[in-house]
């Protein structure tokens, strides 16, 4: 007899991707591959420092400091685009895998909190337990939740902010508004950043958005899974970070047989 094969994990599901516009591809890939359907719904435009001279300046002078966190792989990306990363740097910590994975394109070694990737897990790793008098620099763009900043101050740290790139919300076209209009009742939303929730909610009218919510949140943390739940979701699933591979995961869990039995 013929060898069975069983159907792909996330055979004719549609899996919604919030990923920065122009950024989403890859996992759009990787959802097509497990026979998913994958729709692009960018919740954030990425884009280079408004003053790239200063920028540059301020990333050249935190190559020097004794601590370089990278908080995304857009910080690596923009950071060196502005100027390569000389060898006399310090040590180099990135926030997740997947930034640590960006930095590693480039031949850079970086430590990343593997148990808990996101700001609560940098602050875990045993170079910034006790950081007074040294010298951090934190590579990132304005805004976010500022939980580094905080408790790297108040742990001593002398805290440089570099600003090599800017978050802003994504254009979303009628092409958007109708495709999230036509959303199945069994589709997954993809979630690993609470300001690209909240943009889409803000630029989603209504109905969209009600749509939206009626899909499954895949959330990367705890905390997007409480913004998710006060925008109005109400079936939600926390992945184990913010990795493509375990977002994918836990959209493959919320799909398997035993689910949805």
């Amino acid at each position: 007899m013929p060898p069975s094969h069983s159907p792909p994990k996330l055979a004719g599901y549609t899996v919604v991707i919030t990923r920065p516009a122009g950024t989403g591809s890859s996992l759009a890939k990787r959802v097509r591959a497990l026979g998913g359907v994958p729709l692009l719904l960018p919740g954030l435009s990425l884009r280079g420092a408004t003053d790239a001279q200063h920028a540059t300046a301020q990333w050249c002078e935190a190559q020097h400091d004794d601590v370089l966190i990278f908080t995304s792989p857009a910080a690596v990306r923009y950071a060196l685009l502005l100027a390569p990363l000389g060898k006399a740097h310090g040590m180099v910590v990135a926030v997740g895998q997947g930034t640590a994975r960006a930095l590693h394109r480039h031949g850079i070694t970086a430590q990343w909190p593997v148990s808990r990737q996101d700001s609560e897990g940098v602050l875990l790793l045993p170079p910034l337990q006790q950081p007074r008098g040294k010298r951090v620099a934190l590579i990132s763009a304005p805004g976010g939740r500022g939980l580094i900043q905080q408790q790297l101050l108040q742990r001593g740290a002398q805290l440089r902010e570099v600003h090599v790139y800017q978050r802003a919300a994504s254009r979303l076209t009628r092409r958007h508004q109708e495709a999230v209009q036509q959303l199945p009742a069994r589709a997954c939303v993809l979630f690993s950043s609470a300001e690209a929730l909240q943009n889409l909610q803000g630029q989603l009218p209504a109905a969209a958005w009600e749509r939206l919510c009626q899909a499954i949140a895949i959330v990367s943390s705890e905390r997007i899974g409480e913004v998710a739940q006060a925008a109005g979701f109400r079936r939600i699933h926390r992945a184990a970070s913010a990795n493509q591979a375990d977002l994918l995961a836990a959209a493959c869990a919320v799909h398997s047989p035993r689910d949805n039995a």
